[in-house]
């Protein structure tokens, strides 16, 4: 909330399903377990929320856990637990030697990425996390005619943003009024703020 203030909005965290409906921006974080923050998004009917406002067009930010619950399933310690169902993919435990990956990292963003405008090549950002997607479903990058009737800005394939920590992994997503990190701009200094910017203007 206080980086999306600095970074010039105006902001107020709620469980309203009223207020999260017709936000000009809704943001979706999320920290710890998977299947915890389902069940915590479920109680308050979030799923439905962010289906509803992606079908209308209108903007979704899904940060860390809260970018990972945007996908088909998540699979932690033996459970399965669907998702949002808003891309296809499988969150599953990062093979790396160190475990979580907690600290600075690069990016390798995408050629025409709106959230990383202006972002300087080589700018870290701050991660904590031991699970992500791992690969993204070829049958994604073609348009879903269904889905693209249903939100109308969501055209094509997703931009994807890579990093690697013992392997590749998708640290962040584009996808029209959807977008979604696997890192936390709120954590990481000047990137993060100007991350955060961009993603306003995006949606004003």
């Amino acid at each position: 909330m206080r980086a999306l203030q600095r970074a010039g909005a105006d902001t107020v965290v709620t469980a309203d399903a009223d207020a999260a409906r017709n936000a000009d921006g809704l943001v979706v974080p999320g920290v710890g377990a998977f299947a915890a923050c389902m069940a915590g998004l479920r109680q308050v009917r979030g799923d439905e929320i962010i289906r509803k406002r992606l079908a209308a067009s209108r903007p979704v930010l899904g940060i860390c856990v809260g970018m990972q619950v945007l996908f088909a399933e998540g699979r932690e310690h033996g459970q399965r637990t669907p998702g949002c169902g808003e891309w296809p993919g499988i969150v599953d435990r990062l093979e790396a030697p160190v475990l979580p990956h907690m600290g600075w990292n690069t990016l390798c963003p995408p050629a025409g990425s709106k959230l990383l405008a202006g972002i300087g090549a080589g700018e870290r950002f701050y991660f904590v996390h031991s699970y992500a997607v791992r690969s993204w479903p070829e049958s994604a990058q073609a348009a879903d005619p269904v889905r693209d009737r249903q939100a109308g800005q969501r055209m094509g394939a997703p931009l994807l943003t890579w990093a690697v920590h013992g392997q590749r992994f998708v640290a962040a997503v584009e996808d029209g009024p959807l977008c979604a990190t696997q890192f936390h701009p709120e954590k990481s200094g000047d990137a993060g703020a100007a991350l955060l910017s961009n993603w306003l203007e995006m949606i004003r």
